[in-house]
Protein backbone atom coordinates (compact mmCIF):
# COMPACT_ATOMS: atom_id res chain seq x y z
CA UNK A 1 0.00 0.00 0.00
CA UNK A 2 1.06 3.59 -0.46
CA UNK A 3 1.20 6.18 2.29
CA UNK A 4 -1.39 8.71 3.40
CA UNK A 5 0.06 12.20 3.73
CA UNK A 6 -1.52 15.17 5.50
CA UNK A 7 -0.13 18.54 6.46
CA UNK A 8 -0.21 19.59 10.07
CA UNK A 9 -1.70 22.90 8.85
CA UNK A 10 -3.19 23.98 5.55
CA UNK A 11 -4.73 22.02 2.68
CA UNK A 12 -2.94 19.13 1.01
CA UNK A 13 -4.06 16.83 -1.76
CA UNK A 14 -2.69 13.34 -2.37
CA UNK A 15 -1.91 11.74 -5.72
CA UNK A 16 -1.40 7.97 -6.00
CA UNK A 17 0.90 6.82 -8.80
CA UNK A 18 1.31 3.03 -8.79
CA UNK A 19 2.78 2.11 -5.41
CA UNK A 20 4.15 5.64 -4.91
CA UNK A 21 2.36 8.54 -3.18
CA UNK A 22 3.50 12.05 -4.11
CA UNK A 23 2.74 15.20 -2.16
CA UNK A 24 1.10 17.99 -4.12
CA UNK A 25 0.85 21.27 -2.22
CA UNK A 26 -1.47 24.13 -3.20
CA UNK A 27 1.35 26.66 -3.19
CA UNK A 28 3.92 24.76 -5.25
CA UNK A 29 7.57 24.55 -4.23
CA UNK A 30 8.28 26.16 -0.89
CA UNK A 31 11.44 27.55 0.58
CA UNK A 32 13.07 26.17 3.67
CA UNK A 33 11.70 29.09 5.67
CA UNK A 34 8.08 28.26 4.81
CA UNK A 35 8.31 24.48 5.04
CA UNK A 36 5.30 22.88 6.59
CA UNK A 37 5.14 19.75 8.69
CA UNK A 38 3.83 16.69 6.87
CA UNK A 39 2.18 13.78 8.65
CA UNK A 40 2.78 10.46 6.93
CA UNK A 41 1.06 7.19 7.64
CA UNK A 42 3.67 5.27 9.59
CA UNK A 43 4.89 1.79 8.77
CA UNK A 44 4.03 -1.04 11.13
CA UNK A 45 6.77 -3.08 12.77
CA UNK A 46 5.62 -6.70 13.04
CA UNK A 47 8.65 -7.47 15.23
CA UNK A 48 9.22 -7.68 18.09
CA UNK A 49 5.95 -9.47 18.75
CA UNK A 50 5.56 -8.10 22.27
CA UNK A 51 7.22 -5.68 24.66
CA UNK A 52 7.17 -2.53 22.54
CA UNK A 53 5.76 0.79 23.72
CA UNK A 54 5.06 4.34 22.57
CA UNK A 55 6.47 5.46 25.91
CA UNK A 56 10.07 5.01 27.02
CA UNK A 57 9.23 1.85 28.97
CA UNK A 58 9.83 -1.58 27.43
CA UNK A 59 9.18 -5.16 28.51
CA UNK A 60 12.06 -7.43 27.55
CA UNK A 61 11.85 -11.21 27.39
CA UNK A 62 14.02 -13.85 25.74
CA UNK A 63 14.24 -17.59 25.08
CA UNK A 64 10.78 -17.71 23.47
CA UNK A 65 8.76 -20.91 23.28
CA UNK A 66 5.35 -21.57 21.75
CA UNK A 67 2.37 -23.80 22.48
CA UNK A 68 -0.46 -24.12 19.96
CA UNK A 69 -3.66 -25.10 21.75
CA UNK A 70 -6.69 -25.22 19.46
CA UNK A 71 -7.05 -21.86 17.70
CA UNK A 72 -4.78 -20.03 20.14
CA UNK A 73 -1.02 -19.60 20.14
CA UNK A 74 0.67 -19.09 23.50
CA UNK A 75 4.08 -17.41 23.61
CA UNK A 76 6.24 -17.84 26.71
CA UNK A 77 9.36 -15.86 27.58
CA UNK A 78 11.55 -15.23 30.55
CA UNK A 79 11.25 -11.71 31.97
CA UNK A 80 14.60 -10.00 31.30
CA UNK A 81 15.27 -7.25 33.84
CA UNK A 82 19.08 -7.12 34.02
CA UNK A 83 20.46 -3.72 35.00
CA UNK A 84 23.41 -2.06 33.28
CA UNK A 85 25.67 -3.15 36.12
CA UNK A 86 24.45 -6.75 35.87
CA UNK A 87 24.96 -6.74 32.12
CA UNK A 88 28.52 -5.47 32.52
CA UNK A 89 29.10 -8.48 34.80
CA UNK A 90 27.38 -10.93 32.41
CA UNK A 91 24.50 -11.59 34.84
CA UNK A 92 21.07 -12.66 33.64
CA UNK A 93 18.33 -11.40 35.96
CA UNK A 94 15.17 -13.29 34.98
CA UNK A 95 12.82 -13.70 37.98
CA UNK A 96 9.73 -15.14 36.27
CA UNK A 97 8.04 -16.49 33.16
CA UNK A 98 5.46 -14.48 31.21
CA UNK A 99 2.79 -15.64 28.75
CA UNK A 100 1.17 -13.92 25.78
CA UNK A 101 -1.68 -15.24 23.62
CA UNK A 102 -2.88 -14.64 20.06
CA UNK A 103 -5.35 -16.09 17.60
CA UNK A 104 -3.82 -14.42 14.52
CA UNK A 105 -0.09 -14.00 15.34
CA UNK A 106 -0.53 -10.24 14.95
CA UNK A 107 -2.44 -9.10 18.00
CA UNK A 108 -1.07 -10.33 21.31
CA UNK A 109 -2.61 -10.26 24.78
CA UNK A 110 -0.36 -10.28 27.83
CA UNK A 111 -1.61 -13.05 30.12
CA UNK A 112 0.87 -12.02 32.80
CA UNK A 113 3.19 -14.03 34.99
CA UNK A 114 2.75 -17.80 34.85
CA UNK A 115 5.44 -18.78 37.37
CA UNK A 116 7.76 -16.88 39.69
CA UNK A 117 11.09 -18.44 40.59
CA UNK A 118 10.62 -17.32 44.20
CA UNK A 119 8.02 -20.09 44.38
CA UNK A 120 10.44 -22.80 43.20
CA UNK A 121 12.07 -24.18 46.34
CA UNK A 122 15.14 -25.74 44.72
CA UNK A 123 16.03 -23.01 42.21
CA UNK A 124 17.64 -19.58 41.95
CA UNK A 125 15.12 -16.74 42.29
CA UNK A 126 16.65 -14.78 39.38
CA UNK A 127 17.24 -17.64 36.94
CA UNK A 128 14.07 -18.35 34.96
CA UNK A 129 16.06 -19.63 32.02
CA UNK A 130 14.62 -21.16 28.82
CA UNK A 131 11.37 -23.12 29.01
CA UNK A 132 8.76 -24.91 26.93
CA UNK A 133 5.12 -25.70 27.71
CA UNK A 134 3.21 -28.72 26.41
CA UNK A 135 -0.25 -30.19 26.97
CA UNK A 136 -0.92 -33.82 27.90
CA UNK A 137 -3.92 -35.82 29.05
CA UNK A 138 -3.76 -36.98 32.67
CA UNK A 139 -5.71 -40.26 33.00
CA UNK A 140 -5.83 -40.03 36.79
CA UNK A 141 -7.55 -36.63 36.73
CA UNK A 142 -9.38 -37.34 33.48
CA UNK A 143 -8.40 -34.04 31.86
CA UNK A 144 -5.63 -32.21 30.04
CA UNK A 145 -2.90 -30.63 32.09
CA UNK A 146 -0.15 -28.24 31.04
CA UNK A 147 3.52 -28.83 31.82
CA UNK A 148 6.15 -26.11 31.97
CA UNK A 149 9.64 -27.55 31.51
CA UNK A 150 12.31 -25.09 32.56
CA UNK A 151 15.88 -24.81 33.81
CA UNK A 152 17.56 -22.98 36.65
CA UNK A 153 20.49 -23.14 39.04
CA UNK A 154 19.89 -26.09 41.37
CA UNK A 155 20.73 -25.64 45.06
CA UNK A 156 20.66 -29.42 45.50
CA UNK A 157 22.90 -30.39 42.59
CA UNK A 158 26.36 -29.11 43.54
CA UNK A 159 25.81 -25.72 41.99
CA UNK A 160 24.83 -27.00 38.56
CA UNK A 161 21.90 -26.09 36.34
CA UNK A 162 19.06 -28.62 36.33
CA UNK A 163 15.84 -29.26 34.45
CA UNK A 164 12.57 -28.67 36.29
CA UNK A 165 8.86 -29.12 35.59
CA UNK A 166 5.77 -27.32 36.84
CA UNK A 167 2.10 -28.18 36.28
CA UNK A 168 -1.07 -26.16 35.65
CA UNK A 169 -4.68 -26.70 34.62
CA UNK A 170 -4.42 -23.74 32.23
CA UNK A 171 -1.88 -22.70 29.56
CA UNK A 172 -1.79 -19.28 31.22
CA UNK A 173 -0.91 -20.71 34.64
CA UNK A 174 -0.28 -20.40 37.42
CA UNK A 175 2.21 -23.28 37.17
CA UNK A 176 3.22 -25.12 40.34
CA UNK A 177 6.67 -26.70 40.55
CA UNK A 178 6.75 -30.37 41.60
CA UNK A 179 9.09 -29.57 44.49
CA UNK A 180 12.41 -30.83 43.15
CA UNK A 181 14.31 -30.88 39.87
CA UNK A 182 13.23 -33.39 37.24
CA UNK A 183 16.76 -33.98 35.89
CA UNK A 184 19.61 -33.06 38.22
CA UNK A 185 22.66 -31.60 36.54
CA UNK A 186 24.91 -33.91 38.57
CA UNK A 187 23.39 -36.99 36.88
CA UNK A 188 24.06 -36.31 33.20
CA UNK A 189 27.33 -37.16 31.48
CA UNK A 190 29.72 -36.36 30.02
CA UNK A 191 29.90 -32.96 31.75
CA UNK A 192 31.43 -29.90 30.11
CA UNK A 193 30.31 -27.16 32.52
CA UNK A 194 27.90 -26.36 35.34
CA UNK A 195 25.35 -25.17 32.78
CA UNK A 196 25.24 -28.28 30.59
CA UNK A 197 21.65 -28.94 31.68
CA UNK A 198 19.63 -26.05 30.27
CA UNK A 199 17.08 -25.29 27.53
CA UNK A 200 14.53 -28.12 27.65
CA UNK A 201 12.42 -29.06 24.63
CA UNK A 202 9.64 -31.64 24.61
CA UNK A 203 8.06 -33.78 21.88
CA UNK A 204 5.07 -36.15 22.18
CA UNK A 205 3.83 -38.59 19.53
CA UNK A 206 2.33 -42.04 19.09
CA UNK A 207 4.29 -44.55 17.01
CA UNK A 208 3.01 -46.97 14.36
CA UNK A 209 2.37 -49.57 17.08
CA UNK A 210 0.09 -47.26 19.03
CA UNK A 211 2.63 -46.60 21.79
CA UNK A 212 2.97 -43.03 22.99
CA UNK A 213 6.45 -41.59 23.43
CA UNK A 214 7.13 -38.47 25.47
CA UNK A 215 10.61 -37.15 24.71
CA UNK A 216 12.47 -34.53 26.71
CA UNK A 217 15.74 -33.10 25.35
CA UNK A 218 18.07 -30.34 26.52
CA UNK A 219 21.67 -29.23 26.81
CA UNK A 220 24.44 -26.67 26.37
CA UNK A 221 27.51 -27.98 24.51
CA UNK A 222 26.12 -31.46 25.22
CA UNK A 223 22.80 -32.74 23.85
CA UNK A 224 20.82 -35.03 26.15
CA UNK A 225 17.52 -36.79 25.54
CA UNK A 226 15.28 -39.12 27.56
CA UNK A 227 11.73 -40.39 27.67
CA UNK A 228 9.19 -39.33 30.27
CA UNK A 229 6.69 -41.51 32.08
CA UNK A 230 3.00 -41.01 31.45
CA UNK A 231 2.84 -38.71 34.48
CA UNK A 232 5.06 -36.25 32.55
CA UNK A 233 6.97 -35.40 35.74
CA UNK A 234 9.43 -38.29 35.96
CA UNK A 235 12.08 -39.83 33.70
CA UNK A 236 11.33 -43.27 32.27
CA UNK A 237 13.57 -46.09 33.55
CA UNK A 238 14.22 -47.56 30.11
CA UNK A 239 16.73 -50.21 31.16
CA UNK A 240 14.67 -51.22 34.20
CA UNK A 241 17.53 -51.13 36.69
CA UNK A 242 15.55 -49.15 39.25
CA UNK A 243 17.49 -45.91 38.91
CA UNK A 244 17.91 -43.14 36.35
CA UNK A 245 21.33 -43.27 34.76
CA UNK A 246 23.03 -41.48 31.88
CA UNK A 247 24.92 -42.92 28.95
CA UNK A 248 26.48 -42.03 25.63
CA UNK A 249 24.59 -43.09 22.48
CA UNK A 250 24.76 -46.85 22.20
CA UNK A 251 25.15 -47.47 25.93
CA UNK A 252 22.73 -48.89 28.48
CA UNK A 253 21.16 -45.88 30.19
CA UNK A 254 17.99 -43.83 30.48
CA UNK A 255 19.36 -40.38 29.61
CA UNK A 256 21.26 -40.51 26.32
CA UNK A 257 23.99 -38.16 25.19
CA UNK A 258 23.08 -38.01 21.49
CA UNK A 259 25.79 -35.63 20.33
CA UNK A 260 26.95 -37.46 17.23
CA UNK A 261 26.37 -35.44 14.04
CA UNK A 262 25.50 -32.13 15.70
CA UNK A 263 27.94 -29.72 14.08
CA UNK A 264 28.95 -26.78 16.31
CA UNK A 265 26.08 -27.44 18.71
CA UNK A 266 25.85 -24.71 21.35
CA UNK A 267 22.43 -24.76 23.07
CA UNK A 268 18.71 -23.94 22.60
CA UNK A 269 17.49 -27.24 21.07
CA UNK A 270 13.96 -27.46 19.68
CA UNK A 271 12.45 -30.76 18.49
CA UNK A 272 10.05 -30.69 15.54
CA UNK A 273 8.52 -32.99 12.95
CA UNK A 274 6.45 -32.13 9.90
CA UNK A 275 2.79 -33.11 9.68
CA UNK A 276 0.19 -33.40 6.92
CA UNK A 277 -3.16 -31.60 6.70
CA UNK A 278 -4.67 -34.19 9.04
CA UNK A 279 -2.04 -33.67 11.69
CA UNK A 280 -0.20 -36.94 11.02
CA UNK A 281 3.57 -36.75 11.47
CA UNK A 282 5.88 -37.88 8.69
CA UNK A 283 9.52 -37.87 7.70
CA UNK A 284 12.59 -37.19 9.77
CA UNK A 285 12.79 -35.46 13.11
CA UNK A 286 14.31 -31.98 13.07
CA UNK A 287 16.49 -30.51 15.76
CA UNK A 288 16.79 -26.74 15.48
CA UNK A 289 19.55 -25.31 17.65
CA UNK A 290 21.96 -22.47 18.37
CA UNK A 291 25.11 -22.95 16.30
CA UNK A 292 28.59 -21.69 17.26
CA UNK A 293 29.19 -18.20 18.76
CA UNK A 294 27.88 -15.55 18.36
CA UNK A 295 24.89 -17.75 18.05
CA UNK A 296 23.62 -18.59 14.59
CA UNK A 297 20.63 -20.85 14.01
CA UNK A 298 21.04 -24.29 12.41
CA UNK A 299 19.30 -27.63 12.14
CA UNK A 300 19.97 -31.35 11.88
CA UNK A 301 17.74 -34.35 11.17
CA UNK A 302 17.46 -37.96 12.29
CA UNK A 303 15.15 -40.87 11.56
CA UNK A 304 14.96 -41.94 15.20
CA UNK A 305 15.20 -40.17 18.52
CA UNK A 306 17.19 -41.83 21.32
CA UNK A 307 19.05 -44.43 19.23
CA UNK A 308 20.42 -42.78 16.08
CA UNK A 309 22.85 -40.09 14.98
CA UNK A 310 22.10 -36.65 13.56
CA UNK A 311 22.62 -35.53 9.98
CA UNK A 312 23.65 -31.89 9.88
CA UNK A 313 21.49 -29.73 7.62
CA UNK A 314 22.82 -26.17 7.43
CA UNK A 315 23.04 -22.85 9.15
CA UNK A 316 19.73 -21.06 8.53
CA UNK A 317 20.12 -17.71 10.33
CA UNK A 318 23.20 -15.59 10.99
CA UNK A 319 23.79 -13.93 14.37
CA UNK A 320 21.28 -11.16 14.98
CA UNK A 321 22.35 -7.52 14.80
CA UNK A 322 21.62 -6.89 18.47
CA UNK A 323 22.03 -10.03 20.62
CA UNK A 324 24.86 -12.49 21.23
CA UNK A 325 22.44 -15.38 21.88
CA UNK A 326 19.42 -16.71 20.04
CA UNK A 327 16.73 -19.24 20.88
CA UNK A 328 14.00 -20.52 18.59
CA UNK A 329 10.57 -22.14 18.60
CA UNK A 330 9.22 -23.85 15.49
CA UNK A 331 5.49 -24.53 15.19
CA UNK A 332 2.62 -25.05 12.76
CA UNK A 333 -0.47 -22.85 12.77
CA UNK A 334 -3.30 -22.69 10.25
CA UNK A 335 -1.33 -24.52 7.56
CA UNK A 336 1.91 -22.53 7.88
CA UNK A 337 5.17 -23.18 9.71
CA UNK A 338 6.67 -20.38 11.77
CA UNK A 339 10.05 -19.66 13.33
CA UNK A 340 10.16 -17.60 16.52
CA UNK A 341 13.52 -16.29 17.70
CA UNK A 342 14.89 -13.51 19.88
CA UNK A 343 17.11 -10.48 19.41
CA UNK A 344 17.83 -7.22 21.24
CA UNK A 345 16.02 -4.91 18.82
CA UNK A 346 13.95 -2.93 21.33
CA UNK A 347 15.58 0.31 22.53
CA UNK A 348 18.04 -0.57 25.27
CA UNK A 349 18.04 -4.19 24.14
CA UNK A 350 20.97 -6.60 23.98
CA UNK A 351 21.80 -10.22 24.80
CA UNK A 352 20.50 -9.73 28.34
CA UNK A 353 17.38 -7.73 27.41
CA UNK A 354 15.87 -9.63 24.53
CA UNK A 355 12.67 -9.62 22.48
CA UNK A 356 10.67 -12.34 20.70
CA UNK A 357 10.34 -12.08 16.90
CA UNK A 358 8.73 -14.20 14.19
CA UNK A 359 9.17 -15.14 10.54
CA UNK A 360 7.89 -17.91 8.30
CA UNK A 361 9.93 -21.10 7.97
CA UNK A 362 9.95 -22.77 4.56
CA UNK A 363 10.96 -26.26 3.52
CA UNK A 364 12.35 -27.20 0.13
CA UNK A 365 11.01 -30.24 -1.73
CA UNK A 366 13.82 -32.38 -0.35
CA UNK A 367 12.96 -31.42 3.24
CA UNK A 368 15.85 -29.00 3.68
CA UNK A 369 15.15 -25.67 5.36
CA UNK A 370 15.52 -22.37 3.54
CA UNK A 371 17.85 -19.82 5.19
CA UNK A 372 16.19 -16.82 6.85
CA UNK A 373 17.13 -13.25 7.74
CA UNK A 374 15.90 -11.54 10.86
CA UNK A 375 13.18 -9.07 9.99
CA UNK A 376 11.59 -5.95 11.44
CA UNK A 377 8.46 -6.39 9.33
CA UNK A 378 7.89 -9.96 10.54
CA UNK A 379 4.70 -11.52 9.17
CA UNK A 380 2.35 -8.59 9.78
CA UNK A 381 4.29 -5.36 9.28
CA UNK A 382 4.63 -2.84 6.46
CA UNK A 383 7.73 -1.19 5.04
CA UNK A 384 8.91 1.49 2.64
CA UNK A 385 11.73 2.49 0.33
CA UNK A 386 13.24 5.97 0.21
CA UNK A 387 13.93 7.33 -3.26
CA UNK A 388 16.06 10.32 -4.22
CA UNK A 389 15.20 13.01 -6.76
CA UNK A 390 17.40 11.14 -9.25
CA UNK A 391 15.46 7.88 -8.78
CA UNK A 392 18.09 6.15 -6.66
CA UNK A 393 17.37 4.31 -3.42
CA UNK A 394 18.74 4.92 0.04
CA UNK A 395 20.29 1.73 1.42
CA UNK A 396 22.81 0.59 3.98
CA UNK A 397 25.99 -1.20 3.06
CA UNK A 398 25.59 -4.95 2.66
CA UNK A 399 27.31 -7.02 5.32
CA UNK A 400 27.01 -10.22 7.33
CA UNK A 401 26.61 -9.78 11.05
CA UNK A 402 29.91 -10.58 12.70
CA UNK A 403 30.53 -13.59 14.94
CA UNK A 404 32.98 -11.51 17.01
CA UNK A 405 31.60 -9.91 20.18
CA UNK A 406 34.07 -7.04 19.86
CA UNK A 407 32.28 -5.76 16.73
CA UNK A 408 29.11 -4.96 18.67
CA UNK A 409 27.08 -2.89 19.15
CA UNK A 410 26.88 -1.63 15.58
CA UNK A 411 27.10 2.15 15.67
CA UNK A 412 28.52 3.37 12.34
CA UNK A 413 27.14 1.32 9.46
CA UNK A 414 27.44 3.40 6.31
CA UNK A 415 24.26 4.53 4.55
CA UNK A 416 23.91 6.20 1.16
CA UNK A 417 22.68 5.80 -2.40
CA UNK A 418 22.50 2.24 -3.74
CA UNK A 419 25.01 0.85 -1.25
CA UNK A 420 23.16 -2.40 -0.68
CA UNK A 421 23.11 -5.57 -2.73
CA UNK A 422 19.60 -6.82 -1.95
CA UNK A 423 16.13 -5.32 -1.76
CA UNK A 424 16.22 -5.83 2.00
CA UNK A 425 19.24 -3.50 2.25
CA UNK A 426 17.11 -0.67 0.88
CA UNK A 427 13.93 -1.48 2.78
CA UNK A 428 13.02 0.63 5.81
CA UNK A 429 10.31 1.03 8.40
CA UNK A 430 9.31 4.65 8.94
CA UNK A 431 7.77 4.21 12.37
CA UNK A 432 6.47 6.69 14.93
CA UNK A 433 9.35 8.92 16.00
CA UNK A 434 11.07 7.60 19.11
CA UNK A 435 11.49 11.12 20.46
CA UNK A 436 7.70 11.53 20.75
CA UNK A 437 7.89 9.48 23.96
CA UNK A 438 9.44 12.57 25.54
CA UNK A 439 7.19 15.16 23.89
CA UNK A 440 4.12 16.46 25.66
CA UNK A 441 0.81 16.63 23.83
CA UNK A 442 1.92 14.70 20.75
CA UNK A 443 -0.72 12.54 19.06
CA UNK A 444 0.97 9.15 18.65
CA UNK A 445 -1.34 8.18 15.78
CA UNK A 446 -0.73 11.32 13.70
CA UNK A 447 2.36 13.48 13.93
CA UNK A 448 5.24 14.54 11.67
CA UNK A 449 7.95 12.59 13.51
CA UNK A 450 9.53 9.37 12.24
CA UNK A 451 12.34 7.03 13.15
CA UNK A 452 13.76 5.03 10.26
CA UNK A 453 14.59 1.41 11.11
CA UNK A 454 16.35 -1.09 8.88
CA UNK A 455 14.21 -4.03 7.78
CA UNK A 456 16.98 -6.67 7.79
CA UNK A 457 19.04 -5.18 10.64
CA UNK A 458 16.23 -4.72 13.20
CA UNK A 459 17.07 -2.43 16.07
CA UNK A 460 19.40 -0.31 13.91
CA UNK A 461 18.14 3.17 12.91
CA UNK A 462 19.25 6.09 10.80
CA UNK A 463 21.14 8.12 13.39
CA UNK A 464 22.75 11.55 13.55
CA UNK A 465 26.44 11.09 14.30
CA UNK A 466 28.22 14.43 14.10
CA UNK A 467 27.73 15.61 10.53
CA UNK A 468 26.98 12.12 9.25
CA UNK A 469 23.91 9.91 9.13
CA UNK A 470 24.76 6.31 9.96
CA UNK A 471 22.92 3.13 10.88
CA UNK A 472 23.24 2.49 14.62
CA UNK A 473 21.64 0.55 17.46
CA UNK A 474 19.78 2.22 20.30
CA UNK A 475 21.74 0.72 23.18
CA UNK A 476 20.55 2.88 26.07
CA UNK A 477 16.90 3.83 25.33
CA UNK A 478 17.74 7.40 26.36
CA UNK A 479 16.08 10.63 25.31
CA UNK A 480 19.34 11.76 23.69
CA UNK A 481 19.50 8.64 21.52
CA UNK A 482 15.81 8.91 20.68
CA UNK A 483 16.32 12.49 19.50
CA UNK A 484 19.31 11.52 17.35
CA UNK A 485 17.19 8.80 15.71
CA UNK A 486 14.07 10.92 15.08
CA UNK A 487 13.33 13.21 12.14
CA UNK A 488 10.47 15.57 11.35
CA UNK A 489 8.88 15.08 7.93
CA UNK A 490 8.37 18.38 6.10
CA UNK A 491 7.51 19.39 2.55
CA UNK A 492 10.44 18.76 0.24
CA UNK A 493 13.13 21.41 0.09
CA UNK A 494 13.23 21.11 -3.70
CA UNK A 495 9.58 20.30 -4.41
CA UNK A 496 6.29 20.05 -2.57
CA UNK A 497 5.86 16.69 -4.30
CA UNK A 498 8.64 15.34 -2.10
CA UNK A 499 9.59 15.07 1.56
CA UNK A 500 12.58 16.25 3.54
CA UNK A 501 13.70 14.87 6.90
CA UNK A 502 14.63 17.51 9.48
CA UNK A 503 16.71 16.37 12.44
CA UNK A 504 15.08 16.60 15.88
CA UNK A 505 18.46 16.72 17.62
CA UNK A 506 19.70 19.41 15.20
CA UNK A 507 16.72 21.55 14.07
CA UNK A 508 17.20 23.22 10.70
CA UNK A 509 19.49 20.40 9.52
CA UNK A 510 18.35 17.76 7.02
CA UNK A 511 19.21 14.28 5.82
CA UNK A 512 21.14 14.86 2.61
CA UNK A 513 22.72 12.64 -0.05
CA UNK A 514 26.42 13.29 -0.61
CA UNK A 515 29.15 11.51 -2.54
CA UNK A 516 30.33 9.89 0.71
CA UNK A 517 26.92 8.75 1.92
CA UNK A 518 24.18 10.38 3.95
CA UNK A 519 25.05 13.53 5.84
CA UNK A 520 23.33 16.17 7.96
CA UNK A 521 23.37 19.54 6.18
CA UNK A 522 21.52 22.85 6.19
CA UNK A 523 19.68 21.79 3.02
CA UNK A 524 21.44 24.20 0.70
CA UNK A 525 21.51 21.44 -1.90
CA UNK A 526 17.75 21.15 -1.92
CA UNK A 527 17.48 18.33 -4.41
CA UNK A 528 19.93 16.18 -2.44
CA UNK A 529 17.81 16.69 0.69
CA UNK A 530 14.45 15.78 -0.89
CA UNK A 531 12.96 12.31 -1.15
CA UNK A 532 9.96 10.29 -2.24
CA UNK A 533 8.55 7.50 -0.08
CA UNK A 534 7.55 4.34 -1.91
Amino acid sequence: MGKRFTKATGALSVALMGSMLLLTAACGTQTAKTLEEVNIEKDVAGNPLVGGSDSAEFNYGGDPSVLVDGDTVYLYTGNDISTEEEISNAIYNIPNYVCYSSTDLKNWTCEGEVMNMADVSWADETAAWASQVTKHYDPEQGKDLYYLYFCSWDRGSTGKQSIGVAVSESPTGPFTDIGSSLVRGAVTKPQMSNWDDIDPTVWIETDENGEEHRYLAWGNAQFYICELNEDMISVKDINGDGEITATILGGDGDIVNMQSGLESYTEAPWLYRRSDENGNYYGDYYLFYAYTWRECMAYATTDSLMDSTWNFGSMIMAPTSTSNTNHMAVFDFKGETYFVYHNGSLPGGNGYRRSACITKLKFNDDGSVEPMEETAVGISGTSSMIKTASDEYISHENYLNSTSDSDYPYSDVKVGVDMGKTDADKTWLLINGKATAYMEGVDVSENPYVSIQSENKPGLYLTVSGESIVLAQDTDASEETANSQTFKTVTGLSSSDMISFESVSNPGMYITVTDDGLALTDGSDREAASFVIE
